[in-house]
Parts: structure tokens; C-alpha cells; sequence
């Protein structure tokens, strides 16, 4: 989603230097400092400083914060892996046989085998010719998209005549927004999940090379793209398709396979983004054609010019991949978690926001609520982590609960407790 807050501060910054003469660097960074001193002083009187909680346990259900025990609602630690023994195993025989680093990009440096062992098995996994990864998922997706686009910037003015045009779900992620601006081309937003508005922009572009990105599962509302119609319409206006996997790798699907197995689209889709987060671990990574793959090797600068994935979490996500082709019953639960969870919120009236997947959102309203919120589930135990502006619009802030595979039944019930404790005291908005 787009993060209106930095254009905020940038413009505030612009509007209070105009009024200054700057007359030296020391002067400019004296003003600046002020700036944003002034402007922190601001943010946290009015009590919208995020009030971020220091962890000191592993990512269980329950979790350590200050000593106390806390049911934990906040982690995409989806299926529970990062603490599974047979992860554990595969991260201590990684330390050992290669330490702790990978020493630098792997162009420069040289690749491990591990990367390349890790890269087949996900191709395997995506059911595509091959694999990359990288050492960030935020990273994957402001390095890939320019690089898609740009084509190594081959004509001289491509910034200013650029006939490649990018069409982007309004709600996608900050990684696709900031990747489609590295980009440097047209960007066409199309209402969220709205296939009649995607065709009637596609419509004005028919002689453009044309790229549409969406994220598989929405972050924010925990929703659904229509992968399959979308692909439809980009085969009858020629354009190619880019998705974004991170909250659906390893989730949605038969095998788990994220968006293109949950919709039978295995090869139909260009370009399949993920990351590592039900693996329990962390980077991101790129399957498609073998073609595509041996481009974006030398045209992704997040890959070229990144330090590589550290050996140890190629290893954790290799094994975290074994356990999840081994064990669909992790699918069955979580997916089972997040409708009781979201059946049971709706009966009692709460809005959901559209959530089909493990995200569950519940709408609050005003952002002074989405604080209150938040205060009183810690106070009650229970980490249920409230977004608000700028992370999404105003008067939209909500609650998003994360189901896991580990919670238990009981766990869920003590939630939808304190969810009517909570609306008792907030009178949290219904869905009509």
C-alpha cells in the first residue's frame, strides 16, 4: 500500500526550507535535525509513535515480552517451522559446514551450491524451469520490476518516452509500489480487485508493452486477487503477469504452491515473485522461464549488487520445503484456524474486510481506536498488532490478526473473549 507519510515529511521539509536561506552544509543540517526533531515531538505527543514491543523468546503461539507471557497474533511465522527441530538441525549442520555469511554478491563472490540445490527445489515447488533468490523480499520486488521494464535502458530518452506501462492493484504492497517507481514507467492503478476497471485501462494501452503485478494474497485485508481472470485478460491484451506470493507460498493451494497452484495456473503466469515467510525464514525469490531467470541474473541490481542469502537460511528453507510437501495436514489447520477465527468474528457482527486467508482484519475505524485497541488486547495478554494511518487510509485503521498453524482451539476462543471485552469498551464498528 502506498505510504503517504514520507511524501508528508518531505513536502513539510521543502515548505519550512523555503522560507530559509541556507548559507553553508552546517547550516543545512542543523535545520534539518531541528526539522525532524520537531517533527518526532509531534508524532509521539500525539501518541501515534508505534509503541514496538521487544521479543525474548522464539516465535511460538506464546511469546516472551518483559517477562510476561503473550499470546502472540502478530507473526507470519505461518505454519510454525522456524522452530522446528528438523529447521533447527538443518540451520546447525549449515553453520558448521559453512559458517555464518556468504561473503558478498554472488556475481562477484561466487554462488554457494547450497543456492543453487535451493533454487531447483523451489522451481520444483512453483512447478517452474527455474529459480532465484535473493537475500530480501522487499528487495526481490524494487530490484525485479525495474529490471523487467528498463531492459537495460538500451534507448537514451526511455525515461521520457517510455512506452512500457505498469498496472498496479491500488493496494498492492510498498515493495511493488517502490519498484514500479524505480522503474521509471507509467503507471496505471486499477481499483482493488476490480477486473472491469483493469480491462478498461488495459483497453487505452493495446499498442504499449504492458505488465500487470498484484499481490496473490493483500497484506492489509488478507484477501484474494482473481489470478485466474487476470490472466485472462492479460492473454486477450497481450501483457504479461507478475505476482506477488509472500502470504501465499506455502498456504493456498494443493501442494501449497501460493497463487498459480490455488488457481491451476502453474506456467501460466510470468513471473512468480515469494518470499520466505512460511518458511520461517527470510529473503525472496523469483520463479519462471529459464530465459527469464538468466536475464534477471545480470539485469536485477537487488541481486547483482546485494550480498547473497546467507548459506544457513538457504538451508532452513530447504528443509522447511520438505516439511511442507511431507505434511498438508500444517495446510489443513491453519487454513482451518483462520475460518473459525473469521467465522466466529463475523457472527458477532465485526467487518472482516473481504479476509479468505490467514490474515484477519478487523475494522476499527478511527486511528485514536486502532491505540486504545492495541493497549488493551497487551494489557489482556494477547499480541494483536493495530494498522493505522499511513499504512492505510484514514478512518480505515483495524486490527489484523495472524492465525498460525500452532494455535490451539482454546487460544482462538480466549481471542474472540477479549474481541467482545474489547468492543464492549471501543464499540467497535459493525458490518451492516
Amino acid at each position: 500500500m502506498a505510504n503517504i507519510y514520507p511524501v508528508y515529511c518531505r513536502l513539510s521539509l521543502v515548505l519550512y526550507l523555503g522560507k530559509l536561506r541556507i548559507t553553508n552544509k552546517l547550516e543545512f543540517h542543523l535545520l534539518f535535525m531541528d526539522k525532524i526533531r520537531k517533527l518526532l515531538f509531534e508524532i509521539k505527543k500525539r501518541g501515534l509513535y508505534p509503541d514496538i514491543k521487544v521479543i525474548e523468546s522464539a516465535p511460538y503461539p506464546v511469546v516472551i515480552i518483559n517477562g510476561k507471557k503473550i499470546l502472540m497474533f502478530g507473526s507470519y511465522n505461518y505454519l510454525g517451522l522456524s522452530v522446528r527441530p528438523e529447521i533447527r538441525q538443518a540451520a546447525i549442520d549449515a553453520i558448521k559446514k559453512y559458517g555464518i555469511g556468504s561473503g558478498g554478491s554472488r556475481l562477484i563472490s561466487g554462488t554457494y551450491d547450497i543456492h543453487i540445490e535451493l533454487e531447483k527445489e523451489l522451481a520444483n515447488f512453483k512447478v517452474e524451469e527455474d529459480a532465484m533468490v535473493l537475500s530480501s523480499g522487499f528487495g526481490t520486488n524494487a530490484g525485479v520490476i525495474p529490471a523487467i521494464i528498463n531492459m537495460f535502458d538500451l534507448t537514451k530518452y526511455k525515461r521520457w518516452f517510455n512506452q512500457d506501462v505498469i498496472f498496479s492493484d491500488e493496494l498492492n504492497h510498498a515493495s511493488i509500489i517502490d519498484g514500479c517507481k524505480l522503474s521509471h514507467s507509467y503507471d496505471v492503478v486499477y481499483k482493488h480487485k476490480d477486473i472491469n476497471d483493469l480491462e478498461h485501462k488495459l483497453s487505452k494501452y493495446r499498442k504499449r508493452r504492458k505488465l500487470i503485478v498484484t499481490d496473490t494474497v493483500f497484506s492489509m485485508d488478507g484477501d484474494i486477487a482473481p489470478l485466474d481472470k487476470i490472466v485472462n485478460l492479460a492473454k486477450e491484451y497481450h501483457a504479461m503477469v507478475m505476482v506477488d506470493d509472500a502470504h501465499a507460498t506455502g498456504i493456498l493451494g494443493e501442494h501449497g504452491g501460493g497463487g498459480s497452484d490455488y488457481f491451476k495456473l502453474e506456467g501460466a503466469i510470468a513471473i512468480n515473485m515469494g518470499t520466505s515467510k512460511t518458511f520461517g525464514a527470510l529473503g525472496g525469490f523469483i520463479a519462471g522461464s529459464k530465459d527469464l531467470i538468466d536475464y534477471l541474473r545480470i539485469a536485477c541490481r537487488s541481486y547483482m549488487f546485494a550480498t547473497s542469502m546467507p548459506p544457513v537460511i538457504a538451508a532452513t528453507i530447504l528443509a522447511a520445503i520438505k516439511i511442507i510437501k511431507a505434511e498438508p495436514e500444517l495446510r489443513v489447520k491453519i487454513n482451518s484456524n483462520a475460518a473459525y477465527l473469521r467465522d466466529n468474528l463475523q457472527k458477532m457482527g465485526f467487518d472482516t474486510l473481504g479476509s479468505e486467508t490467514p490474515i484477519v482484519p478487523v475494522l476499527l475505524g478511527s486511528e485514536n481506536k486502532a491505540i486504545k485497541a492495541f493497549q488493551f488486547f497487551f494489557d489482556k495478554g494477547i499480541f494483536a498488532p493495530t494498522v493505522r494511518w499511513p499504512a492505510v487510509g484514514r478512518g480505515k485503521s483495524r486490527i489484523r490478526f495472524v492465525t498460525t498453524a500452532t494455535h490451539t482451539r482454546e487460544d482462538l476462543d480466549r481471542l474472540l473473549e477479549t474481541c467482545c471485552e474489547v468492543d464492549k469498551i471501543l464499540d467497535i464498528p459493525k458490518k451492516l
